[in-house]
């Protein structure tokens, strides 16, 4: 397959990578990693054996030209971008697949390409960007994918074989939207509170933030579960996610809250990636992955106090754009 990699940071160049070793005829949309990687190529540090590859690298998208499948990695931040970035990738048969974090992504793809084109997918995936065409992976790898308001429809289950052959570990979902809600059950405690930790607990728990006070350190995923007030912070909007799921109709158990964290006390000192975006001054996921859930349960009838919360003070830490 000719496929395009939009968003060539920790996740689309770890599996562009893979896709690429394959065999795939991958290219690489690039900005600022542009020349390393084109000189240097990929390089992927991971536990189950370093690789390196050349991808095609792209400074524009009509460079490229259309493909046969759009895997976007972007930060959601800059979903404004999509009208000048995916046209000239996007053709009559092309299957549009969004990696990115939280929620209302799909929705936004469908309202430029129409609704058929459009797969959404969820990495559960511990990676770091160490440096430019440098990617270390640290555990799992697993992608979830589904069609956006649609069954699986076969060219699902041909891309997830696709991207199964390269190594990674591929499931499709006949209900992507509960997936969705699945996954935000660790993104939001865990990306959440990685950065409001920076506030000082008592802000977490009222939302107001001293005036003039400056954000301390913040707290990786193993701090959060070291100190029992974290923790059970974090499993209080665990459970408010999972009830924001029920009001919407989609089966969450309560037991994935505790499988959720003992998977998390594993991952050793785990930054999150708004606590990474947070630390180098750059915007926040707010919209995707905190607000537009917070939305949705509000809307559900879901009272979620400790969500609510949390979103204020991730307004207040949020570094302007």
């Amino acid at each position: 397959m000719k496929i395009a990699i939009v968003g060539c940071g920790a996740v689309g160049s770890y599996y562009g990578a893979k896709l690429a070793r394959d065999g795939q005829e991958v290219h690489f949309l690039l900005r600022s990693d542009y020349d390393v990687v084109r000189r240097k190529g990929v390089l992927i540090r991971s536990p189950e054996g370093d690789f390196r590859i050349q991808p095609k690298c792209a400074r524009t998208p009509d460079e490229i030209g259309i493909c046969d499948l759009v895997l976007i990695a972007l930060k959601t931040t800059v979903n404004d971008q999509f009208k000048q970035l995916l046209p000239p990738l996007v053709g009559p048969a092309t299957a549009v697949l969004t990696l990115q974090n939280g929620l209302g992504n799909e929705a936004h793809l469908a309202k430029l390409f129409g609704v058929e084109k459009i797969l959404g997918g969820l990495c559960f995936v511990c990676l770091n960007r160490t440096e430019p065409g440098v990617i270390q992976h640290i555990a799992h790898g697993t992608i979830v994918m589904g069609e956006h308001e649609r069954w699986p429809e076969p060219r699902t289950h041909d891309i997830a074989t696709m991207i199964r052959h390269s190594g990674v570990p591929c499931k499709v979902t006949d209900n992507l939207a509960r997936a969705h809600w699945e996954k935000l059950i660790w993104n939001v405690p865990f990306n959440g509170l990685g950065v409001a930790s920076a506030a000082g607990y008592e802000a977490v728990r009222s939302g107001v933030l001293a005036a003039g006070a400056k954000p301390g350190p913040c707290l990786t995923s193993d701090l959060l579960l070291a100190e029992p007030r974290w923790e059970q912070l974090v499993r209080e909007l665990m459970l408010e996610v999972i009830a924001s799921a029920k009001g919407l109709g989609l089966a969450l158990p309560e037991s994935a809250a505790e499988k959720q964290i003992a998977r998390t006390r594993d991952m050793g000192a785990y930054k999150a990636s708004t606590l990474l975006d947070f630390e180098r001054g750059q915007p926040l996921e707010l919209e995707s992955l905190f607000l537009e859930p917070l939305r949705q349960a509000r809307n559900a009838g879901v009272p979620t106090p400790r969500l609510a919360v949390l979103c204020e003070v991730l307004k207040g830490l949020n570094p302007q754009q």
